[in-house]
């Protein structure tokens, strides 16, 4: 059994550190790949993937067939336009270099249509012990979170049920403005059902963190070919001044093993706001679970990041962090474990454009398992103009 520890601090320093524990057990597949670098746009592709345009005809098959908002609208019209041009991830992808994709694309994947019956739904608010907001299948289902808990200007809640026409309008200025994103965020972008947002107005503190609970009841037996595909979005705009903290855990239904949670979480953090963001996800071990994180920091902001994630054969988690101003602080803490024949991938990027950004990453894996792998990939842009210096260390064994 081996840890892995990564750390960098400051951009001024970057020293990845390797620790072995007693080798009773060693880790053959675990690949790193640490970078500070110039970031460059990714290629287009020439030519269209026959399979990924029959998967966009399967969402947008699945979507609701009542008429969706305008930012949502546009978010699906932006998504199918760039899935026309996207190919499915292989390893000749430097991206993807290390992380097989074939065990999804081999499968026979079904969005999910509609919300679980209400017996499965009674079954799920039994199981959260906590006031939450759930997630059923990709769904926002009923929450058990009291909006009398909330301070006044603060809305939490489906899109669907946004009467404020100025919470409305920054909501579409901001949504799904991201360049960098893959195939698996256009997927998500014409898939999502609906959209979660949680908006915090100026100079508003909310107390209590905003718990997110995702739920996949709708699955294959293990070794089916089935494989249900769900699609949560949740976007989170802290104004000026604000403070915010968000809990999300994956989880699944016991007896659903095979399937495919596909979640992106967008977050804008305003000038010297704070967003707390803790992430855990145990699904199911024959579950693929992929997940997006966008940050945007605006000067002064602060965004934190903690992450565990023990479930999935296959689990991947892309983060990017963009500086919009200076003086930010970005710290990310991230845990990952396989304990059997399981892929722990985390992509993170971070981009500083700006004076006096501070950031600080600490990574940590445990590969137990002869047919587990671990991969890892940081990338930080700094402009150079600034005066900024970096250092970069290989691990060794």
């Amino acid at each position: 059994m081996a840890a892995l520890t990564f750390t960098h601090q400051n951009l001024l320093h970057f020293t990845p550190k390797l620790t072995t524990s007693k080798p009773y057990l060693k880790p053959k597949r675990t690949k790193t790949k640490l970078s500070i670098q110039t970031i460059r746009e990714s290629p287009q592709a020439s030519f269209t993937d026959q399979f990924v345009l029959q998967l966009a005809d399967s969402l947008e098959d699945s979507l609701p067939s009542s008429s969706s908002s305008l930012p949502l609208q546009k978010l699906r019209d932006n998504s199918s336009e760039t899935l026309l041009s996207t190919q499915w991830p292989s390893r000749k992808d430097e991206s993807f270099r290390f992380t097989d994709t074939s065990f999804i694309k081999n499968s026979d994947i079904n969005p999910i249509s509609h919300p679980p019956n209400s017996l499965d739904l009674l079954e799920v608010s039994r199981d959260t012990q906590f006031e939450s907001f759930n997630f059923v299948d990709g769904f926002l289902v009923d929450s058990s979170f009291s909006s009398s808990n909330l301070p006044d200007g603060v809305y939490v809640g489906s899109l669907s049920k946004l009467s404020s026409e100025g919470i409305l309008k920054r909501v579409c200025e901001l949504l799904g403005d991201f360049e960098w994103g893959d195939l698996f965020w256009s997927v998500n972008g014409l898939g999502a059902p609906d959209l979660m947002v949680v908006y915090v107005p100026e100079g508003c503190r909310v107390g209590n963190p905003i718990y997110l609970k995702y739920i996949a009841v709708d699955g294959a037996d293990k070794g089916s070919k089935k494989m249900p595909l769900s699609n949560p979005r949740v976007f989170v705009l802290v104004e000026k001044g604000g403070e915010v903290g968000i809990v999300e855990e994956f989880v699944g239904k016991v007896g659903s093993e095979c399937y495919w949670t596909n979640s992106v979480l967008e977050v804008v953090v305003g000038e010297g706001g704070k967003v707390s963001h803790s992430y855990v996800q145990k699904q199911s071990l024959s579950a693929a679970h992929i997940k997006w994180t966008s940050v945007r920091q605006e000067k002064t902001s602060t965004y934190e990041l903690v992450e565990v994630s023990t479930g999935g054969k296959l689990s991947r988690h892309n983060v990017h962090v963009q500086q919009l101003g200076s003086d930010t602080v970005t710290e990310l803490t991230t845990f990952h474990l396989s304990v059997g024949d399981q892929t722990q991938d985390l992509h993170s990027r971070i981009v500083l454009d700006h004076p006096r950004g501070y950031s600080q990453q600490l990574h940590k894996c445990i590969v137990a398992h002869s047919s587990g792998q671990a991969v890892f990939d940081g990338n930080v842009k700094i402009r150079t103009t600034n005066g900024c210096r970096a250092a970069n260390k290989e691990p060794s064994s």
